[in-house]
């Protein structure tokens, strides 16, 4: 359910941001979102399609990123991109790891009118 609270702060930027500009329409969010951010993204369109009724962002789009998991083996010094179900080491098998990519969620940029 924290998809909710993360999506008015989605809209409450997007209308501050587009208003600072003079903007009268939010067309598009670009959004980052790391694969271990915890956050579902067709929760946050469905929720964001339904809060931004009535608002300059009303029919915005969500355009989210995915962005993948980005590890740094402490073993091998190696750094790989891997699967969030596997997370082991694709050079050496360790998981021995730092995550150096994965975690993200922001606003990227705005489209408006």
């Amino acid at each position: 359910m924290h998809e909710l609270a993360i999506t008015q702060s989605i809209l409450d930027i997007a209308e501050q941001v587009a208003q600072e500009h003079g903007a009268t329409k939010v067309k598009t969010v670009h959004i980052k979102l790391g694969e271990y951010s915890g956050v579902v993204p067709q929760c946050v369109q469905d929720y964001f399609d339904v809060i931004s009724q009535g608002t300059i962002a009303q029919g915005a789009v969500l355009d989210i990123q995915r962005l993948p998991v980005v590890i740094h083996c402490l073993d091998c010094n190696q750094d790989s991109t891997i699967d969030r179900r596997h997370v082991r080491c694709p050079q050496c098998g360790s998981t021995h790891l730092k995550l150096i990519q994965g975690r993200e969620f922001y606003i990227e940029s705005l489209e408006v009118d």
